[in-house]
């Protein structure tokens, strides 16, 4: 066994466990360490490890006993023969999930004085128990821009660790942030569905603006609504700005009509604008689903500038899979719709060549008024990830990409449960 964060044989820090890949007994991958959970005891003494929350490929999170744990190395998790139980993991009464729950909690140390809780380190027992027996915490010394030196205690030494201290106290979210950062969107806001309500909302206020705003878009809609009705209204505007335009308005579209005005009001008009263009559409055609913000280039554009456009880290691969061509003004609704650009065949041609000599003309365009169904259809039929949303007159308004297909085809509360194996 290695240490993961100290000298010491056998003790294993939490928060260098979370992300690492998980492996079967033959080398199968099986998925990625995301939480320990501690059974808390009603007397100081410390906590029973009873398993591992897992992150399946599937997004679905699973709890494995420690038991069934057969080696921890600084870069992988190996686990015993035998079969893995795929039930979804749910939290039991006084169950507490060490990096979700513990990190960032304030507590007293033995000297009375007060702390933030860093890590906590596990530690094997004769009888092959693990135990959360020491804690990493940092002292506050109530100077402005001074950090105390961190401590590596023992957890029957500190104050502060019983459920319901942990359930009343206000708690920060630095180091909680700090092992999101690894993460993607999608699993921080399924990281974010699995804690405490009070948890939840400790995390969405610490997090910046982009950052929540990316991880809003990933979660299911109760969740949504949830975390944007507990911020403040100006903060919740300033997250909505954020968001892509398409999102925000599906956002909004579930709000009650008061407080949807209210929130429009208070973003800036210019990104307010192409959200109330999008909310004057049904959320089940192609108005509704489209993002108005493409790549759209005019026609005396070169190849190297679409490119150029496309590799913006920003574009996900659908929308950097096309670029659409279109006279004066480009920003939707844009003049008139010319073609658009495959990115194969952008790669394909000269970087001096303009755009309008390498149009696909003859595709198919969608009306804003296209039904789900027949957005499905146009994507099946061509072979796309992406495609253009054009009104009577010729203007792009849009472009509709197939992972807004897919999240209205699934089932609503897929976001929550992840994706079970075939």
């Amino acid at each position: 066994m290695v240490s993961l964060f100290s000298v010491v044989v056998n003790r294993v820090f939490a928060a260098q466990l979370a992300g690492l890949p998980v492996f079967g007994p033959d080398g199968e991958s099986i998925g990625k360490v995301r939480d320990l959970v501690v059974g808390l005891r009603v007397d100081r003494q410390p906590p029973r490890v009873l398993g591992l929350v897992l992150e399946l490929a599937t997004r679905r999170r699973i709890f494995v006993p420690m038991l069934r744990v057969t080696s921890i190395e600084p870069n992988a998790v190996t686990l015993a023969t035998g079969s893995v139980n795929l039930r979804h993991f749910h939290q039991r009464t006084n169950e507490v999930l060490v990096v979700g729950e513990l990190l960032d909690a304030r507590v007293r140390t033995a000297e009375g004085a007060s702390a933030v809780l860093v890590d906590a380190a596990m530690e094997p027992t004769r009888t092959r128990d693990w135990r959360m027996s020491r804690v990493a915490v940092r002292e506050r010394t109530g100077r402005l821009g001074r950090r105390g030196p961190v401590k590596v205690v023992r957890w029957e030494d500190l104050t502060g660790l019983s459920v319901t201290e942990l359930a009343n106290q206000p708690q920060g979210a630095q180091h909680l942030i700090a092992v999101f950062e690894t993460m993607r969107a999608a699993d921080v806001a399924l990281a974010l569905h699995s804690l405490p309500v009070k948890r939840r909302y400790e995390v969405a206020e610490a997090l910046d603006d982009e950052r929540l705003a990316d991880v809003i878009e990933e979660m299911a809609e109760d969740d949504q609504k949830d975390l944007l009705a507990h911020l403040d209204e100006e903060r919740a505007a300033d997250v909505l700005e954020a968001m892509d335009p398409d999102d925000a308005a599906d956002l909004l579209a579930e709000l009650p009509e008061d407080d949807k005005d209210r929130l429009l009001e208070l973003m800036e008009p210019a990104e307010s604008a192409p959200v109330r263009r999008l909310l004057e559409y049904s959320f089940d055609t192609a108005g509704g689903l489209m993002t108005p913000e493409p790549v759209v280039l005019a026609p005396d554009a070169t190849v190297a500038e679409a490119l150029a456009h496309v590799r913006n880290p920003d574009l996900t691969p659908a929308l950097a899979s096309m670029v659409f061509v279109c006279r004066a003004p480009t920003a939707t609704p844009t003049g008139r719709y010319l073609g658009c650009v495959h990115i194969q065949r952008l790669l394909r041609e000269p970087p001096s060549d303009l755009v309008a000599g390498v149009l696909d003309t003859d595709l198919a365009t969608l009306s804003p008024d296209a039904s789900l169904s027949d957005v499905t259809r146009y994507f099946a039929a061509y072979n796309l990830v992406c495609g253009p949303v054009v009104d009577e007159a010729d203007h792009l308004l849009g472009a509709v990409t197939v992972d807004d297909v897919l999240d209205h085809l699934l089932p609503d509360n897929w976001r929550e449960t992840g994706l079970t194996h075939a």
